[in-house]
């Protein structure tokens, strides 16, 4: 055995060649979808309340008119002998987004007027689509608990608004924008409407009729909540 001792480096196949450098051309690049993402509304919910206040200045005759004119259309088709159920459920949608429109054009100053609220038939087919799908998806949750049955109802809260806003979307469209627009928003949403709790509790000492005042402070309340949430979107 000769004594001579040659480094191990310098003997070839001993050690693995190395792997050649990592280029650009392979490197996946993974794109994400352009998918609108919501942060929690950043307007504290007395404030929200305190903006529909100034918001109903000069407009609460309407919003009297519009609660008014809406249970009388829609309790009205109720009493339809036989297909008053099924009238009811053909109508509510399109009668939803009206309301909504009229009260998110109440939240943003703009001329509102009561034929707004029938402004839903113009997209009958949306408008219903909604209602069902909503109605049935709730419904479904609930069937689990009651729990996922509340959470799914304000999940769904913003559809109509939705729609209200944007009449080209679609109902499925609307309801997935509803849920992505509610993450981290749903006990916020919650909490507003606690603060209309005892006022709601009031009015049923004046036999209902404190509601034709309530509901449109409410809702044009809920019309700032979409307006502060949807201004709070970015896109990823």
């Amino acid at each position: 055995m000769g004594d001579k001792w040659v480094p191990a480096s310098s003997i070839e196949s001993i050690f693995p060649s190395a792997p050649p450098p990592v280029t650009d051309s392979h490197i996946v690049k993974v794109t994400k979808p352009n998918i609108p993402q919501y942060n929690i509304g950043s307007t504290h919910n007395r404030d929200l309340m305190q903006m529909a206040k100034e918001s109903l200045r000069g407009n609460w005759g309407l919003g009297v008119l519009t609660i008014f004119l809406y249970q009388v259309v829609t309790s009205g088709t109720s009493f339809i002998p036989i297909l008053g159920y099924i009238a009811i459920l053909i109508i509510a949608g399109p009668m939803v987004v009206g309301f909504n429109l009229i009260f998110l054009t109440i939240a943003r100053r703009t001329r509102a007027d009561i034929e707004q609220l029938f402004q839903g038939f113009s997209i009958f087919g949306t408008a219903l689509g909604a209602y069902l799908l909503t109605l049935l998806y709730t419904t479904l949750w609930t069937l689990l608990l009651i729990i996922p049955g509340i959470i799914a109802a304000y999940s769904y809260s913003m559809t109509f608004f939705i729609i209200a806003d944007d009449p080209t979307v679609g109902a499925n469209e609307a309801i997935t924008r509803s849920k992505e627009m509610m993450v981290g928003n749903k006990w916020k949403l919650f909490c507003l409407y606690w603060r209309f709790f005892g006022w709601s509790l009031l009015c049923i000492f004046t036999l209902g009729i404190g509601y034709l005042w309530l509901v449109p402070y409410m809702q044009t309340t809920l019309a700032h909540f979409y307006e502060d949430v949807k201004s709070n979107n970015t896109l990823s």
